[in-house]
């Protein structure tokens, strides 16, 4: 028998570790928020579905590829990019003011889809405890040039650290509008429609997960909105106190919820495969081999450039 496909990461890379992490659903709720500001990417989404009605399958469908991306098998992770690139390349989205038509699977689109999610996924594990150097967060930026691939991006043309990063959404920023969908998703986040014995819970529980991802966005984001970001601070510690809450609830209890990707993974690899945060290393201590995404041109990558 032959040795077990750890995926498209593995149990070593940095992705392992941090997408386990509780506070993941909070940062797919920022990754919405400001993904909703290029108005290109947006409308994509508004013309191609009844965004109101399905937001939660939409949700749902993210994260369940983003789980198994991370923890399924080679094949499994290659069938997901397979079936996204599919649907995005039959979608069309239509300016509504030039009357031009575009394709959803425009590079510039979803490198934007991209980068919002992996800027959010970071920022809200990094800022609410999980202890990653600044190695390790370029290793993660770096490694999901592989999930970039998936979606039909060319891995070259993604940022592959912090640094680059930055200097994509300061080269994107311009482009940037809170227009009519944008105000549509923001509604929705706010106020998503629940059955009525549900609004109670809704009021309690959802209002302080969507307020948190909201106040964790960057100050232009803020801005575009038109409601004044407040203070770093403050947002820190309470991006600390829910990590701190949601991290007691024991990994086994979390990871029962369906689809359970993380522990057919430990089933398929072994237990010495748990994620778990104290496992993160210094990215010069990866080793190559088939599965374990690595730091490429020994973290510096320069094969993205700003555009222009």
């Amino acid at each position: 028998m032959g040795e077990a496909d750890p995926g498209l990461f593995g149990p070593r890379s940095v992705t392992w570790q941090v997408h386990s992490d509780p506070m993941m659903w909070v940062a797919g709720v920022r990754a919405l928020y400001l993904q909703a500001l290029h108005p290109r990417a947006v409308r994509g989404v508004m013309q191609n579905s009844d965004f109101r009605k399905d937001a939660w399958g939409r949700l749902m469908r993210t994260a369940g590829f983003v789980g198994t991306t991370s923890y399924g098998t080679t094949e499994a992770a290659e069938r997901a990019g397979a079936r996204v690139r599919k649907i995005h390349g039959f979608l069309t989205a239509t300016d509504p003011d030039s009357g031009e038509t575009y394709g959803v699977d425009e590079p510039e689109l979803l490198l934007w889809v991209h980068c919002a999610e992996i800027d959010s996924y970071l920022e809200v594990v990094r800022r609410s405890g999980l202890r990653m150097t600044d190695a390790h967060a370029d290793q993660y930026i770096d490694e999901h040039r592989e999930s970039a691939r998936l979606v039909g991006l060319d891995p070259c043309a993604v940022p592959a650290n912090r640094n680059q990063l930055a200097a994509y959404f300061r080269s994107v920023r311009p482009e940037l509008a809170a227009g009519p969908e944008a105000r549509d998703v923001d509604d929705f986040l706010c106020r998503p429609p629940v059955k009525p014995l549900l609004v109670p819970a809704r009021e309690l529980l959802w209002r302080q997960v969507a307020h948190l991802a909201y106040d964790a966005l960057p100050p232009y984001a803020h801005d575009l909105y038109g409601r004044a970001a407040p203070p770093v601070g403050r947002v820190d510690r309470r991006l600390r106190a829910a990590g701190n809450i949601l991290r007691t609830v024991p990994d086994r209890v979390r990871w029962q919820l369906p689809p359970k990707h993380i522990l057919r993974a430990m089933a398929r690899l072994g237990p010495g495969s748990r994620p778990a945060p104290y496992k993160l290393q210094d990215p010069a201590a990866i080793l190559d081999g088939p599965g374990r995404a690595q730091l490429r041109d020994g973290g510096d990558s320069t094969r993205w450039r700003t555009p222009g």
